[in-house]
């Protein structure tokens, strides 16, 4: 039981380890601010994710209970990470598109963040 708990904390490094060795060759090599920001988020979520998962395992096997605060680490990562990341992107999409520089939309038609008209300043409602 001991070698096996000892061989599955093994391969939660090792898989931590490749994930956030592809994360950080994804930031460097990829073209643009998009695909870059896709890296390194896998790399947090299931790099780190799995390092805590190792800890947890390795918990169990020396002091021989479960430690929840690995667990509570790792289930904030998996949900924060994901919408971090999302928020980046829409933040990105503002900054640096236009509707004519998105990508065709295809059956949609029109991409919803930039589907807002343009509605008159604060200044000029302050006016009327």
């Amino acid at each position: 039981m001991e070698t096996l708990l000892e061989l599955l904390v093994v391969i939660f490094l090792v898989t931590a380890g490749i994930f956030g060795f592809v994360g950080s060759f994804g930031l460097l090599k990829l073209n643009d601010r998009m695909s870059r920001l896709h890296a390194p988020t896998k790399a947090t979520t299931l790099g780190v994710g799995g390092v805590l998962l190792a800890s947890m395992a390795h918990s169990v096997l020396t002091e021989g209970h479960l430690s929840l605060h690995e667990l509570l680490i790792t289930l904030f990562l998996f949900l924060t990470a994901p919408i971090t990341a999302h928020f980046i992107a829409k933040v990105n999409i503002h900054q640096f598109e236009t509707r004519d520089s998105l990508p065709d939309a295809g059956e949609d038609e029109i991409w919803a963040t930039h589907d807002i008209e343009e509605g008159p300043t604060d200044a000029e409602t302050s006016k009327n």
